[in-house]
């Protein structure tokens, strides 16, 4: 059950306002049912400012502090709008924020020394799984390039250098466009130019000619079909059902010197997760407040149709799919599975990106706080899963379960 009613805003149902308030009343350890091994779990940051770029994926971070989910678990969640990813990893390694909603594959790079400066990472939640999509330009759709394979003849048929835009160098989108362009037999670091374009800017490089398609995060794939400028070739979760997405990241550095504060935040954007998933009339809700121009800066049109698995393609083709954007799906997407982690570092392997294999599980369990989420999640009664694996089949047939990283990365049969 979430703190508000669903057809609520931010005011609790008269019965539940002195509950609420005895609960806010209450320490820590009271919620949590006990102390921590730390001692008292009293937030040792109170105010925590975390970054955020606009995209619909932000609401959980968002939404924790507008409906003061933070308040409840002792702190005061400060989202701070970015630019771009390279300016959320810079503000990260610096200080400058302390946490950030951010690219899944971003924060392993940092970790790494690819992509910028070299910092150890955390992972402290998996904040959505699924909900972003490769869009084409129209121009090409108009050629008869509407989906992979249709893009590969298009391309043969019409030889010229093809731009393709992802939003970090070692980000999601960058390498769920790499995987889907081989996936279509289309080599994208021999046959294809990739660029980086930050999400909110995508639209207008498409407007004005600089790419062929793009990959990123709603609702800049909806906003170029009502805008008339490109098309949905695939969703991501045609690429790999429930696939991770963004994260709340910090640097190792913070979760070390601020445990109790990282526990706190997990418990509020994991109440918030859960609240957004709890009912359609939440989701529209959270929609409206994401949109706002302190946000997404777009009209709530272009975000509510797809969050609630409504599609279309732009060429006509509607569709509800069951597996759009989730942001706690009884827990399920909150979990930083290791294998999640691991798979960006098999296709880091795959491009390029890394000259040699890491130790990829060694890597994954220095970044991802599993224990540190247990604590949080135990303390919530959400659901935690009984292992820090998960396989999926992906859209080229090929099973990823984590058993043997190192024998995945060199699998594929096109690579850098």
């Amino acid at each position: 059950m979430t703190a508000f009613d669903n057809n609520s805003t931010a005011t609790p149902h008269p019965q539940r306002r002195s509950l609420l308030a005895a609960a806010a009343a209450l320490p820590l350890t009271a919620l949590a049912g006990g102390a921590w091994a730390q001692g008292s779990d009293k937030p040792e940051k109170e105010e925590v400012k975390i970054g955020f770029i606009p995209l619909t994926d932000c609401a959980s971070v968002v939404m924790a502090s507008v409906l003061g989910f933070d308040k409840k678990y002792g702190i005061k969640i400060v989202p701070s709008k970015e630019a771009s990813w390279a300016g959320v990893r810079d503000k990260l390694v610096n200080g400058e924020l302390d946490m950030s909603h951010v690219l899944y594959g971003l924060v392993y790079g940092v970790h790494l020394g690819i992509g910028g400066p070299k910092k150890d990472m955390a992972v402290l939640m998996s904040l959505n799984n699924n909900g972003q999509a490769i869009t084409l330009s129209k121009a090409l759709a108009e050629k008869g390039a509407v989906d992979g394979p249709s893009l590969a003849k298009v391309m043969a048929a019409n030889p010229r250098e093809y731009t393709f835009a992802g939003t970090f160098p070692t980000g999601t989108h960058a390498m769920w466009m790499h995987y889907w362009l081989a996936a279509a037999g289309i080599n994208p670091v021999a046959g294809a130019k990739l660029i980086t374009v930050p999400p909110p800017q995508m639209v207008a490089n498409m407007r004005v000619g600089n790419m062929d398609g793009f990959c990123v995060g709603e609702p800049w794939n909806h906003r170029a079909i009502m805008d008339g400028i490109g098309i949905t070739a695939n969703t991501t979760q045609d690429i790999w059902k429930d696939h991770p997405e963004k994260v709340l990241g910090a640097t190792a550095e913070f979760v070390q010197k601020y445990p109790n504060t990282c526990r706190a935040v997990i418990m509020a954007v994991l109440e918030a997760s859960r609240w957004i998933d709890a009912s359609l009339s939440n989701k529209l809700k959270m929609a409206e407040t994401v949109a706002q121009k302190s946000y997404i800066n777009t009209g709530v049109d272009a975000i509510n149709q797809r969050i609630l698995g409504r599609y279309q393609n732009g060429l006509g083709k509607t569709w509800d799919d069951a597996n759009h954007m989730k942001f706690f799906n009884d827990g399920a997407v909150n979990y930083p599975y290791l294998s999640d982690g691991m798979w960006f570092l098999t296709q880091h392997k795959r491009w390029g990106l890394l000259k040699s294999h890491p130790d990829y599980l060694a890597v994954a369990k220095q970044i991802n706080q599993t224990a540190l989420y247990k604590q949080a999640a135990g303390a919530m009664g959400v659901s935690i899963p009984k292992s820090d694996f998960r396989s999926a089949k992906l859209l080229d047939g090929v099973v990823w379960d984590g058993k043997d990283p190192a024998k995945y990365a060199d699998s594929f049969k096109i690579k850098a």
